[in-house]
C-alpha cells in the first residue's frame, strides 16, 4: 500500500519502480548499487527524490538510444 502522506517532490517505491520500468526487487538493486538513494519515508516504505529519479530515467534513456 502506498503512503498517502508523502511530501511534494518525492515518489514512493512503487511510483519510482514504475517510472524506471523495473520491479521492486530491481529498484532495491539500484539502491544497493548506489545508482539511487532513499530520501525519506521509512525502511518499509521509502521515498525517492523526484529530481533524482528523473535524472536516472533520462540517463537510462540516453544509454538505450546510444
Amino acid at each position: 500500500m502506498e503512503s498517502q502522506n508523502i511530501r511534494p517532490g518525492y515518489l514512493t517505491a512503487h511510483q519510482t519502480a514504475r517510472l524506471l520500468g523495473v520491479s521492486l526487487p530491481g529498484l532495491r538493486s539500484l539502491v544497493h548499487r548506489g545508482q539511487l538513494t532513499r530520501s525519506g519515508g521509512s525502511p518499509r516504505q521509502p521515498w525517492y527524490a523526484a529530481e533524482e529519479v528523473a535524472a536516472l530515467v533520462a540517463e537510462r534513456a540516453a544509454r538505450q538510444s546510444a
